[in-house]
């Protein structure tokens, strides 16, 4: 009997393990450089399609960039949100432009960079981008009955 109830234990241990073998827990990346990102974004050209609130950077000939980055949200963009927009960019297509402007066949535009970007490069990326999103408290109007 106790045997059984050990090797049910250990059953439930192990698929508890399982689940949780995707977790983000425990991961953390190293510190970026914020003037590094800058570069990196200039580099990897994505002023091509992107613009970031508060910051002039330079054209790229042939291209308009149109998705803009950081600005006023009502809510905080994580530093987990700008990773996984970099290196998964079709996890969540740009909200408030129209669909074929950002994707096609569902699938992002944006260029995948994981194979040439080092993790240095990205943390340094995100360090330069979050600083740039606001959070602002949103208003609201409620109609007031007599």
């Amino acid at each position: 009997m106790k045997r059984m109830a050990l090797v049910a234990l250990l059953a439930t241990l192990s698929a508890a393990c399982e689940r949780d073998m995707m977790s983000e827990r425990g991961f953390v990346l190293p510190e970026g450089d914020p003037e590094a990102g800058r570069q990196a974004f200039l580099y990897m050209q994505c002023n091509q399609c992107h613009t970031i609130a508060g910051e002039d950077l330079p054209p790229v000939p042939g291209y308009e960039a149109f998705v803009e980055l950081g600005g006023l949200k009502t809510r905080v963009t994580t530093y987990g949100e700008l990773v996984t927009a970099i290196i998964n960019p079709s996890h969540k297509l740009a909200e408030g432009y129209a669909e074929d402007q950002v994707s096609e066949d569902g699938e992002s535009k944006m260029y995948v960079y994981n194979r040439y970007m080092t993790v240095q490069e990205l943390t340094d990326l995100v360090m330069f981008l979050q600083p740039h999103y606001d959070v602002v408290i949103p208003t609201y109007s409620y109609p007031i009955y007599p």
